[in-house]
């Protein structure tokens, strides 16, 4: 006879709870400890940036007074073909009258375009060519040896933080009455700094069995670089020069300040083309605006075609070349991946079957559109630098007497700030900064309602999503250079209005990557909260922001400092800072002392990217 014990009585709520008291909590990860930080961090020094520079209602009342008598000035609109001509009444009001003057017009906005992307195209091929042995020395898998990889990773950060205005105008001056050529070099050397980051990224995340076997079997680096590493990273290349080359198309808008042709030249003047020339603003900026879309969305389309993927990014161009995408079908099968993915081969095996299909590629259809679309751009770069038509000759007999001759007026050596003192710079630096941390507080605080709810595992419904989705993707669809120009002009010349066009300009972009990234948090948590009773803001609150809070530092980090370089150049359009000092010094040839402001601006970005890359590493 089995005698069974019996079954402990279950244990009183009040038992349970104590004794669940008395388990002691985790501690918290490092990680979630930094993220939170850097959040209060970056939040709290937005509002001391809100306060630095005097945001008030009266200051508020003042800007809506400004946008006011901006838009009385700029109206009526004059598209190019009409001409808009006031006549004064007997009442003391103007009549406008609007009347057709021809082709004439149209046709020479028609030719400002194709010379704007003439230099963009033009400039963008020859970062690209120049980045390939900054990248190549950059990349820690390929280097020569560490002192290099210093060397070529230095390149890049001083070539970021140099505003492409500062080329333009020194290598004017060195190449005096040489045409684009200075426009184009500039634009290719300011360049450099993103496009080797990214292409050395690119060489970084390769896979090493190509190259190894080649050195394995004897080849030298060059063989190695050639045939082991650029297969494997031309497609990426290639569309991060397309990508730069629409961020150098949005950047034109600033070099017409300094006098470079094209549809930036036409802004700037019209800008102080008096009334005549204001009535013509507005319809420029519209006309960028739509330029900036369609290249965006063609070059969002090449990639899509040449490189066979989907698009991944965030922008417009990405988000019509993905519509285009689906309603053509799916994309072309791989040899040996659907064997892969159903099991039926190994993973070596079908990366063995797609090695051989790459040898043996037959000329069919697919195959001969890439060939034919790749011979297409590389007719395109040729002809941008053609119709540019840089004068190359002067590269050879440069006035560098001008720049390193101590006796003369305009000597880039030594570097000083003339009759500005310590003081005085270090204060502009202080409302550059204030301006950053501004307009990233204001684009978060909006963020963090269209984020969301552009979110699928947020948003209550279809409707709200799309509808979220729509206000960032208008907002990430306008130049964000060109509406802060514009609203600088409108609303007045101060940093509280460049603050304010920078932080409406970076909803479009953070609220996409927040949106994204709630989407990206595992879906386990938040199922377990809702089967067990859970409410949406529950669910929310408790699992779906905590994971992605790290990501979301990301972004606002990466926000920052995009908002650091763009207010040093809306300085040199009337936001103040650091900016405003350098455009002093460019418009009066002071060399020593815009080498003084560069060198100072050189600091400012490494500290943010320093401290950008510390903050990156301690989240991982």
């Amino acid at each position: 006879m089995t005698i069974t014990a019996p079954a402990p009585a279950p244990a009183a709520p009040e038992a349970l709870a104590e004794r669940l008291a008395r388990v002691p909590r985790p501690a918290p990860r490092l990680s979630n400890v930094i993220s939170y930080g850097a959040i209060i961090v970056i939040l709290a020094l937005g509002v001391w940036s809100f306060i630095g520079l005097d945001y008030s209602l009266k200051s508020l009342d003042t800007t809506v007074k400004n946008i006011n008598r901006f838009l009385a000035m700029a109206t009526p609109l004059q598209w190019p073909g009409w001409e808009v001509a006031g006549e004064r009444q007997a009442d003391g009001t103007t009549t406008y009258v609007t009347t057709w003057v021809g082709m004439e017009p149209i046709w020479q906005m028609g030719l400002t375009i194709v010379i704007t992307l003439a230099l963009v195209i033009a400039g963008t091929a020859l970062a690209a060519a120049l980045s390939v042995p900054v990248a190549y020395g950059a990349a820690r898998n390929t280097t020569p040896n560490g002192a290099v990889m210093v060397l070529c990773r230095t390149i890049g950060v001083v070539a970021r933080a140099i505003p492409d205005v500062v080329f333009v105008v020194i290598l004017a001056f060195l190449w005096f009455n040489s045409g684009t050529l200075p426009a184009i070099v500039a634009i290719g050397l300011h360049s450099v700094g993103m496009i080797s980051k990214m292409f050395a990224d690119a060489i970084e995340q390769i896979d090493e069995g190509p190259r190894l076997a080649i050195r394995a079997a004897g080849g030298s680096r060059s063989q190695e670089f050639w045939s082991g590493v650029l297969p494997q990273v031309l497609p990426a290349w290639i569309a991060i020069a397309l990508h730069r080359a629409d961020i150098n198309l949005r950047g034109t808008v600033i070099l017409g300040v300094v006098g470079v042709v094209g549809i930036g030249y036409e802004l700037d003047g019209a800008l102080h083309g008096g009334p005549a020339g204001m009535r013509r603003v507005i319809p420029i900026v519209v006309i960028i605006i739509v330029l900036c879309v369609l290249f965006e969305i063609v070059s969002s389309l090449l990639r899509t075609r040449l490189l066979n993927v989907q698009p991944t990014g965030k922008g417009l161009g990405d988000t019509v070349a993905r519509s285009v995408r689906r309603r053509a079908g799916a994309s072309r099968s791989v040899p040996g991946a659907d064997a892969a993915a159903s099991g039926t081969v190994s993973v070596a095996q079908a990366r063995n079957q797609r090695i051989e299909a790459a040898m043996h590629r037959p000329w069919d259809r697919a195959r001969i559109g890439n060939t034919l679309w790749i011979w297409a751009g590389i007719v395109l770069v040729i002809g941008a630098f053609l119709y540019a038509a840089p004068d190359v000759s002067k590269m050879l007999n440069p006035s560098w007497n001008e720049l390193v001759d101590p006796a003369r007026d305009r000597a880039i050596w030594p570097p000083h700030f003339g009759s500005r003192s310590v003081a005085d710079v270090g204060a502009a630096v202080l409302t550059t900064i204030q301006i950053a941390f501004a307009a990233t507080l204001m684009a978060a605080i909006i963020s963090a309602v269209v984020g969301p709810l552009s979110a699928r595992n947020v948003a209550p419904n279809s409707w709200v999503r799309n509808a979220f989705r729509g206000i960032a993707l208008f907002i990430r669809a306008i130049p964000d250079l060109v509406v802060a120009i514009l609203f600088i002009i409108a609303a007045g010349i101060g940093p509280q209005a460049g603050a304010l066009a920078l932080g409406i300009g970076g909803v479009g972009l953070l609220a996409k990557l927040i949106g994204d990234s709630m989407e990206e948090v595992p879906a386990g948590p938040e199922r377990a909260l809702t089967s067990g009773g859970s409410t949406r803001t529950q669910v929310f609150f408790s699992s779906t922001v905590p994971l992605s809070v790290p990501a979301m530092v990301g972004h606002l980090l990466y926000l920052l400092e995009q908002n650091i370089r763009s207010a040093t150049l809306l300085g040199i359009v009337g936001a103040g800072g650091i900016g405003f000092l350098l455009l002093n010094a460019l418009q009066g040839r002071h060399f020593d002392e815009v080498l003084a402001y560069v060198l100072v601006i050189i600091g400012m970005v490494v500290i943010v990217e320093g401290a950008s890359m510390l903050i990156r590493r301690a989240l991982k």
